[in-house]
């Protein structure tokens, strides 16, 4: 299962991810749960550092399976939204009935 917290401040807004674990929807290689999920968490780190003044510390262990990204202050507007976004694609995962039981999606207040 890929377990995906995120973590908001007081205010609300989204301060980072920790997206850990290969979602064992099929064999490494044909995991299409775990593809779509990479997608989603790449392209978004890749946009809010190149289409956003946003700055994020990323960490990354493909080995472990793990990928955690903050951001070192308050995100912009634009990053936010597309943290915001990143979230629909990871619910819209999780709310398939065919592979709901393949993710956790945890929100916490940090």
């Amino acid at each position: 299962m890929t377990k995906i917290t995120f973590y908001t401040g007081e205010n609300g807004r989204l301060k980072g991810f920790i997206c850990k674990g290969h979602a064992g929807y099929a064999e490494a290689g044909e995991d299409i749960v775990c593809s779509a999920i990479s997608a989603l968490v790449i392209n978004t780190i890749n946009s809010i550092e190149q289409l956003t003044k946003s700055e994020l510390e990323v960490t990354a262990d493909e080995d472990g399976a793990l990928i955690e990204a903050f951001f070192k202050d308050q995100p912009s507007d634009e990053a936010e939204l597309l943290m915001r976004s990143l979230v629909l694609g990871i619910t819209s995962i999780k709310d398939n009935g065919e592979t709901s039981e393949f993710v956790d999606l945890i929100f916490e207040e940090d």
